[in-house]
């Protein structure tokens, strides 16, 4: 048995009852949302969903965003997109555990949950900050390629919003005042140039969002009874994954 524990806790797996608390990152709260037993055969299980491709372009979007961004805040000053969406007294977070915070591998910024012994993590893009209301602004970069305007009405864009609610709540629990409206900075890349020259020019829209995190508390809770159950937990009607899995079980079904 303690072979067994000890295999688990190097994979990383859920083990009920265990003493030390159980690493559960802001992607793996939005898995569960997603469905539940694909969280199940991934936390408790080790079976994780299929990888996806690396977006190595938005990779490139986020870190010059970030280097430009931190250039306005070692001057404490207003970044024109601030200016042009008329984010008055609005400046970019100075804080030492900016670094520390953006680092999702490491933890980000952290919580212990103690009614479930989950440290939840996050690793954030951006923080900005009122100066005069001294609230902190959770703030997120994207970036696509599309010929409409960008938006967060798709329904897919739900994880999106999760996203944000999670790093609002993350913040809260460590005693920051952080405002409601969180900012989206989307950037749509633009393919309808005449030649492209080696490069790619982008539209950036801000997005707010208003945030409300009410709902992460219970879904903690959820997550751990789902992890602490004795059973798979049944799968999402829209999940893909388990979609596919069950037509292929069928199939074999059939062939057998």
């Amino acid at each position: 048995m303690s072979q067994y524990y000890n295999a688990q806790r190097v994979r990383g797996l859920y083990l009920p009852n265990a003493k030390e608390p159980f690493r559960l990152s802001r992607s793996k709260i939005d898995l569960f949302l997603s469905c539940p037993r694909c969280f199940y055969y991934d936390r408790k299980l080790g079976v994780g969903r299929p990888p996806g491709f690396p977006f190595a372009l938005n990779s490139a979007v986020d870190k010059l965003l970030k280097t430009e961004f931190d250039l306005h805040r070692a001057e404490q000053s207003q970044h024109p997109l601030m200016e042009h969406y008329g984010l008055v007294d609005i400046v970019p977070y100075q804080n030492p555990l900016m670094d520390e915070w953006r680092n999702a591998l490491s933890g980000g910024i952290c919580y212990l949950h103690k009614p479930t012994n989950f440290y939840v993590t996050g690793g954030i893009d951006d923080v900005w900050q009122n100066i005069k209301t001294e609230e902190l602004i959770i703030v997120d970069y994207k970036a696509t390629s599309k010929e409409t305007e960008v938006n967060l009405d798709a329904d897919w864009q739900i994880s999106y919003k999760h996203q944000m609610e999670i790093y609002q709540w993350l913040f809260r629990q460590n005693g920051y005042k952080i405002s409601e409206i969180g900012y989206f900075v989307y950037c749509n890349g633009n393919a309808d140039k005449e030649a492209f020259d080696a490069k790619l020019e982008f539209e950036i829209k801000v997005i707010p969002y208003q945030g409300d995190d009410s709902w992460v508390e219970q879904t903690l809770k959820d997550a751990y009874h789902c992890l602490n159950q004795g059973k798979i937990p049944p799968a999402s009607p829209d999940c893909d994954y388990c979609s596919y899995l069950e037509a292929i079980n069928k199939a074999g079904e059939k062939i057998a």
